[in-house]
């Protein structure tokens, strides 16, 4: 069963990018400024945003990773392949 790639995979997955950037940043300043008490709050929120995006974008178009938090279904076998990877859009 292939997945139908409308508008909203796009932006999802273009929303999710940009979320991961941002904590990718913070961690670096996080690295030399661990007392910053504002850019903590700002990487906590952006983790949570993150996995917010990411859960919605996996309950409309599958895991954006085959190994980690996903599970497997049990069902009629391994779904992994059945739409395209983040990776190949």
């Amino acid at each position: 069963m292939a997945i139908k790639i409308d508008e909203e995979y796009y932006q999802l997955l273009g929303q999710i990018q940009a979320a991961d950037f941002v904590l990718v940043e913070l961690t670096l300043y996080l690295d030399t400024h661990p007392s910053d008490e504002q850019a903590l709050n700002q990487f906590n929120q952006y983790a949570q945003y993150s996995k917010q995006l990411k859960r919605q974008f996996e309950s409309c178009y599958g895991p954006l990773l085959q190994y980690g938090n996903n599970t497997v279904p049990i069902g009629p076998g391994w779904e992994w392949k059945q739409s395209p990877w983040p990776w190949q859009v």
